[in-house]
């Protein structure tokens, strides 16, 4: 087997701190042939679909990646920018902003970098840039609050399948979940007083979470746990009883039963218990994407205003919003506490290469 090598390697090359975000990720395009990709490579992934491959093989292929891109596609043309999916563009500049932030604090000792656990930035392609850069110590932070098999572990088994085909591995660290990081709990919450202070408050707070199958958290997935410690935290800190938040799930399918409640039956039963206004908020989401955008703002909102509601709120994800910025921010260098700065003064990069061109030299004399 032939191993990844660092390109061009030079032993007078700086140093350096890695930060890596990932997100689950984007088609290339809003287009049939870019979804059928994208679908391709995330539904035969076995962390998000555990089915016996055989089995699943045949299913995926003969039957969702001939249906369900197109309808997909359909869904992205309407959110579609300039600059891509909102999911691309919100990632980017949270890298961004996060790379200022930390190279203020670190210098140009750290090295901050995006990746998409399906399709494209991809982690092999990031994971090498990084390398090339001189990163030697790196923090892989996936931006899933709670924990679950089919977000995070699948994040870390493309990080470690990359790494099994690397020659030099960094030292490394991964940050798993935060779901009742305070820092987080505090800008989440902030940002919904912004919002009420501009818009008012109406009459329950829907808290949305993508959900997984029930037999996921039946065989001991955390995630369900997590989303309900994320909500309860958010409603203390927020001064919610009870009774004025919902916590629930969404994006299911398939005919098995998932994570309930189910947020679209939840929103379409409400009006008849009396509830006419609503604002829905979904915690487990760092960025704006088809599964906010289009299923929770127009397909559920359709459902809770046709089902007899009044008014019906989506209160944003955090992005790239300062409070969420300095929570990533503070969430990172809480993890990086033991790993020192590099120290990259020339003089010793010159004398390191000078030392490895003499031992190399007489290795060959000898």
């Amino acid at each position: 087997m032939r191993y990844k090598g660092v390109e061009n390697f030079d032993h007078a090359q700086a140093e350096k701190l890695g930060v890596l975000i990932t997100n689950l990720g984007t088609p290339d395009a809003p287009t049939p042939a870019a979804l059928r990709r994208y679908l391709g490579e995330f539904l035969a992934d076995p962390r998000v679909v555990e089915v016996p491959r055989l089995i699943w093989w045949f299913v995926l292929h003969g039957v969702i990646l001939r249906i369900r891109p197109p309808r997909s596609a359909k869904a992205y043309q309407k959110i579609w920018g300039e600059q891509g999916s909102p999911l691309l563009k919100h990632t980017a500049d949270q890298c961004e902003k996060l790379r200022q932030a930390l190279q203020t604090k670190y210098g140009e000792s750290i090295e901050v970098g995006f990746a998409m656990r399906y399709g494209n930035p991809s982690i092999a392609s990031e994971l090498d840039r990084l390398s090339a850069a001189g990163v030697r110590k790196l923090m892989v932070l996936p931006l899933y609050p709670q924990y679950s098999a089919t977000t995070s572990a699948s994040t870390f088994d493309a990080v470690a399948r990359d790494f099994s085909q690397r020659r030099w591995l960094p030292d490394f660290r991964f940050i798993s979940h935060y779901h009742d990081f305070p820092a987080y709990i505090e800008a989440m919450a902030t940002h919904i007083e912004d919002y009420w202070s501009q818009h008012g408050r109406s009459q329950k707070l829907i808290l949305s979470y993508h959900g997984i199958p029930l037999k996921y958290l039946k065989k001991g997935d955390p995630y369900h746990c997590e989303c309900y410690k994320s909500s309860r935290l958010l409603a203390e800190r927020l001064g919610l009883g009870d009774e004025d938040y919902l916590t629930t799930f969404q994006s299911r399918f398939g005919r098995e039963e998932w994570l309930r409640p189910y947020t679209d039956k939840t929103l379409k039963a409400l009006p008849a218990q009396g509830v006419e206004s609503v604002d829905v908020f979904c915690p487990g989401f760092a960025s704006d994407c088809l599964e906010t955008i289009e299923e929770i703002d127009e397909e559920n909102r359709e459902y809770f205003m046709e089902a007899g509601g009044k008014e019906f709120r989506y209160i944003s994800a955090l992005n790239s919003s300062a409070g969420h910025i300095d929570a990533l921010v503070e969430l990172i260098e809480q993890n990086l506490a033991g790993w020192s700065s590099p120290v990259n003064d020339p003089e010793v990069l010159a004398t390191r290469k000078q030392r490895a061109t003499v031992l190399t030299a007489e290795k060959h004399a000898g």
